[in-house]
This record gives structure tokens, C-alpha cells and sequence, in this order.
């Protein structure tokens, strides 16, 4: 499962090298914290999904890992199973949303404090 690493500045997706092999992308995703517009926990991440597959896999229901393309941009999905996920609405980037599978979504909603300066953690 992909790390997230959430620091003063930026947040950091670091992939596994599968997610990596899966999504056809060599390196990780780094987001400016100043480009999040919002973050909203989704129990059901796959309603979140929009658009076509550029480049990644899918097994519907299963795993999606990639890039989507949809009329207004490119979004970037890490969805595992039936697993609560965080869908990240940017402002500016490579994409426009990321929607990201985790065990700890309400622990990253409240690292996150939109519109406050956390203290770097790693």
C-alpha cells in the first residue's frame, strides 16, 4: 500500500514498486499543500472514479491503480477493494484529483487541517 508522507509544505504518495508496475509510472506523486481545495473521506472510493484509464490497471471492484482522463483534466487513483478511501481535490498539478485507498483516512483528514500550518511529519 502506497505511503503518504504529509510535511509543512508538500504531501508526499510514495508507491510500492507494484503500484508503480500497475499504474506504468516511475516515480511518486508529490502534491503542494497549497494545491489541495479539499479532502473528503469516501466510503465507497469507486462512485469517485471519473473518466477513461490512460495508463494503470483495473479489476473493477477489486484494485485500480492509474491515471484516468476525464473532459476537465487527469486524475490519479490508488483503489484497493472496499477499503475507506481520502479523494483530494487540487487546484493546480499534474492532477486534478487524487483518490487514495487507506486504513487511516480520519488520521490524514486531521493531519491535513486545511487552512493551518501543521508541524512537519514524517
Amino acid at each position: 500500500m502506497a505511503q503518504l508522507r504529509v510535511h509543512t509544505d508538500r504531501i508526499e504518495v510514495h508507491l510500492t514498486p507494484a503500484e508503480k508496475s500497475l499504474a506504468l509510472r516511475s516515480d511518486d506523486i508529490v502534491v503542494q499543500r497549497d494545491d489541495i481545495r479539499s479532502a473528503t473521506i469516501t466510503d465507497d472510493p469507486w462512485v469517485w472514479i471519473r473518466g477513461i484509464r490512460t495508463r494503470g490497471s483495473i479489476v473493477p471492484l477489486v484494485v485500480a491503480v492509474g491515471a484516468w482522463k476525464y473532459h476537465g483534466g487527469l486524475d490519479f487513483v490508488i483503489v484497493k477493494g472496499k477499503r475507506q478511501a481520502v479523494v483530494l481535490e487540487l487546484a493546480g498539478g499534474e492532477f486534478a484529483r487524487i483518490i487514495l485507498s487507506t486504513n487511516h483516512a480520519a488520521a490524514l483528514i486531521d493531519r491535513l487541517k486545511l487552512g493551518e500550518t501543521p508541524p512537519d511529519v514524517d
